[in-house]
């Protein structure tokens, strides 16, 4: 064999390696990109159905307007972070939102009439649904992010990402308020 021979099949070679490589990082960013947008539709329903919550609970909870606000405050925050896809701001404004429904279902507690109530009680087990689902999507969300971080980092597939411009994507974090114990007796003295 030639040397040239020899180099054009160790340049083919490294042509197919490096294509490999680039759709595998092509894959990661799409797993990245599903993984944010199912959180999306989460976030979307529990947005349209916070305000039919609030408005079930003003009906009966004429002493709490701070809480029903704290809520409504955090559920446009989460809004425009969402929209914005400012996963930080994202971040701040969840935990801000849970710590309001949190704080909103002890405080309807002390309503007997508002726990009886079918809406309440349909709204009440239709968000805690969606909770879950936000966690769970979080999580996916989260690890996605993480492969495709490393990933992006490690070599040789670094080098295929600078050259096409494959980035970094933001972990969604919390606020140090949602990951510590929650106080329930305040919740409840609230």
């Amino acid at each position: 064999m030639s040397g040239g021979l020899i180099l054009l099949i160790l340049l083919a070679i490294l042509i197919v390696f490096g294509v490999f490589i680039f759709n595998q990082l092509v894959t990661l960013k799409h797993n990245v990109g599903k993984a944010w947008s199912n959180i999306d539709v989460l976030l979307k329903q529990r947005h349209d159905e916070l305000p039919k919550l609030v408005e079930t609970c003003k009906q009966y909870m004429q002493f709490e307007q701070e809480t029903l606000e704290k809520v409504m405050q955090a559920r446009s925050q989460v809004a425009s972070a969402r929209e914005s896809h400012n996963i930080p701001a994202l971040g701040q404004a969840e935990g801000a939102l849970r710590l309001g429904l949190g704080n909103l279902f002890a405080v309807a507690e002390a309503y007997p009439e508002l726990k009886t109530n079918e809406t309440f009680q349909h709204l009440q087990s239709r968000i805690s649904g969606l909770e879950n689902a936000i966690a769970d999507r979080r999580e996916f969300y989260n690890d996605s992010v993480n492969i495709n971080n490393v990933r992006v980092e490690q070599f040789p597939d670094t080098v295929i990402a600078r050259l096409f411009g494959f980035s970094q994507f933001s972990l969604l974090r919390f606020a140090a308020a949602e990951t510590k114990d929650v106080d329930l007796k305040q919740l409840f003295n609230s």
